[in-house]
């Protein structure tokens, strides 16, 4: 290590602490422990305070990679994240190297992380992290889907009810979409997503990635739905095809569609850019047509509560 990168890193030359806290968000292996990054090894050991999801199963950890934490071992989960960020940040503040972890993957993506990481940068507190596995990174590549644009949408709601009304909410997006499961919940999810999104929509589930019994099953979603109805066990990511854009021949014909939007309480250019963006259809071209309608129909329609159009 050059002086130069080590003081980008916060240390010395010799890879000791220059002096001051900060807090570090570390991602942890999602499977194999050998895929663990051995920035990630150097700091269970050497941190000041190491902040857990679950203590015993970073036990498991550190002992699988040779790692004896020399630092203070708390919990850090969702029932007590409010009351401990505040005692991470305070530590931080006091000099100390501050590491956070979770059970699988990076702090703060499905996971504790985000209140202490807004409080650190309240307190002025410098954060950083280490890089490593990813469950949807590697669902991704590994699906067959389009990886050139992608959204994650974390777990759906689990209500039936608001389920379904989120993935109508997705129904238009272009985008691959990767979600997280449970997997007593994931047979119900998949079979919304069928009825939903449309059975024939590609996808893929993934299933104990990076451990012994990995699987990708890559079949539509009705398929999917129907294998899922007899169970599935570990942990689970579903990847799912993006909508497939709608052709138009006549613009005529998306111009309710913008202005239902704007009767709801959207902006115009809004409104025009949402369905744009669902259709393919230039917005420009879709703002147009939505002036060029209410001009037919003998001017402005009536004005917004706020007298915006």
């Amino acid at each position: 290590m050059t002086d130069r990168d080590a003081v980008a890193h916060g240390r010395d030359a010799h890879g000791r602490d220059q002096g001051g806290g900060r807090l570090v968000l570390a991602a942890t292996p999602i499977g194999d422990p050998q895929d663990a990054p051995p920035r990630l090894a150097r700091l269970l050991a050497e941190a000041d305070v190491v902040a857990a999801e679950d203590t015993r199963r970073l036990r498991r950890l550190t002992a699988a990679l040779g790692v004896e934490p020399r630092g203070r071992l708390v919990s850090y989960h969702e029932h007590n994240e409010q009351v401990r960020s505040a005692e991470l940040v305070a530590a931080a503040v006091e000099g100390a190297t501050v590491l956070v972890v979770t059970d699988a993957g990076m702090p703060s993506v499905s996971d504790p992380g985000l209140r202490v990481v807004r409080a650190a940068i309240e307190a002025d507190v410098p954060v950083t992290a280490v890089p490593g596995p990813s469950a949807v990174l590697t669902a991704l590549a590994l699906s067959g889907l389009a990886t050139d644009r992608f959204c994650f949408e974390g777990f759906l709601p689990r209500k039936p009810g608001e389920r379904r009304r989120a993935l109508a909410a997705l129904a238009g997006e272009r985008r691959t979409m990767v979600f997280f499961e449970a997997p007593h919940r994931v047979a119900a999810t998949l079979a919304d997503m069928a009825a939903v999104l449309g059975p024939d929509r590609p996808a893929a589930l993934c299933r104990e990635l990076t451990k012994t019994y990995e699987e990708v099953r890559r079949e539509p979603l009705g398929v999917l739905a129907a294998g899922a109805a007899e169970g599935v066990l570990g942990e689970i990511t579903l990847v799912v095809q993006g909508a497939p854009a709608v052709v138009v021949t006549d613009v005529a014909e998306l111009v309710p569609a913008v202005l239902e939007r704007v009767a709801a309480g959207e902006r115009l250019k809004e409104a025009a850019a949402e369905v744009s963006a669902m259709t393919g259809v230039p917005k420009r071209t879709l703002y147009d047509a939505a002036i060029a309608a209410r001009t037919a129909e003998g001017g402005r329609r009536p004005a917004r509560p706020d007298g915006r159009s």
